[in-house]
C-alpha cells in the first residue's frame, strides 16, 4: 500500500474513493467528484476499545498539503495513545465555539428549515426500472416549517440554542394550551393540536441540532415534558338533509362564492380524495382519454400523497360530470382565478367557514352560515363519504381502499400492515370502481328530492 501523494489529490476525481496511508497506519484522504479531498483518521480508544474516525480537515494546495495532514494525523495518534478522547473533545470544542459564537434558536431554525428543504436525489423501484427525482428531503418541510415559525419562533428564537431548557418548551406548552401565545402581534387560539405540531416539530428541531457534526447543543431539552391532553376524535359527518342542503345550495346563483370551489366541493364528497390531492390534478394526471375515457382515472404523484404512495382513483360518472364542468378547457381541473395555476390547498376551507379579520370584522359570509349546516371542514367530507358506502353495505376493507388507507383486516381476517405496504401493490381499481360508483347512486338518490333553501346573506359589518 503506497503513502498518499500530492499527485492524488490534485488528480481529476470520477468517482468516490479512499486512499489510504502506508506509513501513517488508519490515515486515508476521501476522494470524490463534489467535494475536496478531506482526511481523515481512523483509529481505535485504547480505553473503551472502540472503533472511531475523526475528520481532520480539506487539502489546500501548498499549506494543507498531505504533509501537513500526515503531521496532524500523528500529533492525534499519541494523543489517542495517552488515554484521550479525541471525539469527546471535538464535541466540547464545537460546543464552546457555538456558545461563543451566539447560536440562537432563531438561526438553528433557518438552517433547519433550509436543510429540510434542499433537494436531493430519492431513488424509487417501479416496474420500469430504477426512477431518480431530485426532491425535497422532506415533503412536508412546508408544513413543518409553518409550525416553527409559528409557534417556536417568537418565543424562542432569540434565546441560546444551548440555554434552552424542558422549562421554556413546558412553559410554551402550557401557553399554546391556554391561547397565551402571540404570534405577530396577535394572540393564537389555544388548542391541543397546536399543542401537538408545536412540540413535534420543536423535537425534531433540537434532535438535529444536538446530533453529531452539529453539536449546537448538548442534548435535546425536550424532555420530561408535561403529557398533553387526549384530542377527541373528529366524529362530524353530514346527514343525508345535510347533504341535500349543500349540493342544492352550491348550485344557488346567488351564492358568491367561485363557481369552481363549489364544484370542488361536490368533487370532494365524490371521489374521497383529500384536498391538496383533489385541487391539483392536472390534465396530464388524467389516463387515457381523459374525462372522456370509457373508464375514466386518475393518478395522483405520491408528492401529493399522505401516503407517499401514487393514488389510482377511478372517477365514478358523477365525478367525470363535477369534472368536465369546473375544467373546461384548462390545464388545471379546478382553476384558480387565472386559469394559469390551481386552486389554493385551503379554498374549499376558507369558503366553508368564511373569513373573518383579526378586527372580528367579517369579510366574507361563509358557505356553512349561508346555508344555515352546522360547521364542517373539506376532510369531513371523507368521512361523510365513508359512512354513506358503510351504509349501503360496502365492506370497510373496500373502503379503506377508496380512502388509501392501510388495509387491516378483510373478510378472511386480520392483514399484516408490511403486506399492504410493500407486498400487495394491486391498486385494486376495478373494486374501488365499483365502490365509488355505488356511492355516487347514493348520492344522487339522496340530492333528487328537491329541499327548501333559505340563504342568510348578509352584509359585511
Amino acid at each position: 500500500m503506497p503513502n498518499i501523494t500530492e499527485k492524488n489529490c490534485r488528480a481529476e476525481v470520477k468517482r468516490r474513493n479512499k486512499i489510504y496511508d502506508a506509513s501513517c497506519s488508519g490515515f486515508y484522504v476521501s476522494l470524490s467528484p463534489t467535494a475536496l479531498p478531506t482526511f481523515f483518521l481512523k483509529y481505535t480508544n485504547p480505553i473503551t476499545k472502540q472503533r472511531g474516525t475523526h475528520r481532520l480537515g480539506v487539502y489546500q494546495q501548498g499549506q494543507h498539503d498531505v504533509a501537513f495532514w500526515r503531521k496532524e494525523a500523528w500529533k492525534l495518534k499519541v494523543r489517542i495513545a495517552n488515554g484521550e478522547d479525541v471525539a469527546r473533545s471535538a464535541r466540547q470544542t464545537r460546543r464552546l465555539q457555538a456558545k461563543q459564537s451566539g447560536v440562537t434558536v432563531a438561526q438553528i431554525i433557518d438552517e433547519r428549515i433550509a436543510w429540510l428543504a434542499e433537494e436531493i436525489e430519492h431513488r424509487r423501484h417501479t416496474e420500469h426500472g430504477v426512477v431518480i427525482k431530485k426532491k425535497p428531503r422532506m415533503k412536508s418541510h412546508e408544513e413543518l416549517a409553518r409550525h416553527l415559525e409559528r409557534f417556536v419562533r417568537p418565543r424562542l428564537g432569540r434565546l441560546l440554542a444551548s440555554e434552552v431548557t424542558n422549562r421554556d418548551i413546558a412553559q410554551l406548552q402550557a401557553d399554546i394550551l391556554a391561547g397565551e401565545l402571540i404570534a405577530n402581534g396577535e394572540k393564537l387560539k389555544g388548542s391541543i393540536s397546536s399543542a401537538r405540531h408545536m412540540r413535534k416539530s420543536v423535537s425534531g428541531l433540537f434532535n438535529w441540532a444536538a446530533e453529531v457534526g452539529r453539536d449546537y447543543v448538548t442534548a435535546s431539552p425536550c424532555i420530561n415534558l408535561p403529557k398533553l391532553p387526549k384530542e377527541e376524535a373528529r366524529k362530524r359527518k353530514l346527514s343525508r338533509e345535510e347533504i341535500r342542503t349543500l349540493w342544492h345550495g352550491l348550485d344557488r346563483p346567488d351564492i358568491t362564492i367561485d363557481r369552481r370551489i363549489c364544484l370542488a366541493i361536490k368533487f370532494a364528497l365524490a371521489s374521497m380524495l383529500r384536498s391538496w390531492e383533489l385541487l391539483h390534478i392536472h390534465r396530464d394526471e388524467l389516463q387515457g382519454n381523459g374525462l372522456a375515457d370509457k373508464h375514466p382515472l386518475v393518478i395522483i404523484p405520491e408528492e401529493r400523497c399522505k401516503s407517499g404512495r401514487e393514488i389510482h382513483a377511478p372517477l365514478s360518472d358523477l365525478a367525470v360530470e363535477i369534472a368536465r364542468q369546473a375544467m373546461g378547457n384548462h390545464e388545471w381541473m379546478f382553476a384558480g382565478r387565472w386559469g394559469d395555476e390551481p386552486l389554493n390547498r385551503k379554498a374549499m376551507a376558507c369558503a366553508l367557514r368564511g373569513n373573518k379579520a383579526s378586527n372580528g370584522r367579517v369579510r366574507s359570509v361563509g358557505i356553512c352560515e349561508l346555508l344555515g349546516i352546522k360547521p364542517f371542514t373539506p376532510h369531513d367530507l371523507r368521512r361523510t363519504a365513508a359512512s354513506l358506502m358503510g351504509s349501503i353495505g360496502i365492506s370497510r376493507a373496500t373502503i379503506s381502499l377508496c380512502l388509501d388507507h392501510t388495509i387491516k383486516s378483510d373478510d378472511q381476517g386480520a392483514v399484516p400492515a408490511v403486506t399492504g405496504k410493500h407486498y400487495d401493490q394491486d391498486p385494486r381499481i376495478g373494486e374501488k370502481r365499483e365502490a365509488l360508483q355505488k356511492l355516487a347512486d347514493e348520492i344522487r338518490r339522496i340530492v333528487s328530492e328537491p329541499v327548501e333553501i333559505e340563504l342568510k346573506l348578509q352584509q359585511a359589518a
